[in-house]
């Protein structure tokens, strides 16, 4: 599958700013390409998620996202082209200030995280919204039974 996850409408929809967005708990296969996910503006918190052997990129954005990566682990593919786990869409000068962070993650195979930005990138839950999330050796076993629905016509999904 070439594009998994895209958050936001598109790169001039500024009402996105406001975005607020978790991704937990996902397992993403060999076979995938890019955007697990990809944000446009707003805020992505992307935690305790078992990336394995993407071909392109892991995570992404454009319009001035703010990513924080957060106890995943990352397994690199092979192609020495693809160890990078984030990818921005647009010229570099225009990116420097993103906040893009990562803490506990793990980088396996050669993937690496390039950070940006200055300043705060926690979460920002309610206390009743907070959960606490594990560090990034974890995230295999934590997401062992993730996976796609199997759906059954006969049964809803």
């Amino acid at each position: 599958m070439s594009k998994v996850i895209l958050l936001g409408h598109n790169d001039e929809f500024r009402d996105d700013r406001i975005m607020r967005v978790t991704v937990a708990f996902n397992r993403f296969g060999a076979g995938l390409v890019q955007r697990m996910p990809r944000v446009r503006f707003g805020y992505a918190h992307v935690a305790n998620n078992w990336y394995n052997k993407w071909e392109m990129y892991a995570m992404g954005g454009s319009a001035d996202p703010t990513i924080f990566s957060q106890g995943n682990y990352f397994m690199a593919p092979n192609d020495p082209f693809s160890k990078q786990v984030t990818k921005r869409e647009v010229y570099e000068s225009g990116w420097k200030s993103w906040k893009w962070r990562s803490s506990n993650d793990v980088f396996m195979n050669g993937a690496y995280f390039i950070p940006t930005g200055w300043g705060s990138c926690t979460p920002f839950y309610t206390q009743a919204q907070a959960f606490p999330v594990a560090h990034g050796s974890l995230a295999p076993l934590l997401t062992i039974a993730a996976g796609p629905l199997r759906c059954v016509l006969a049964k809803p999904c």
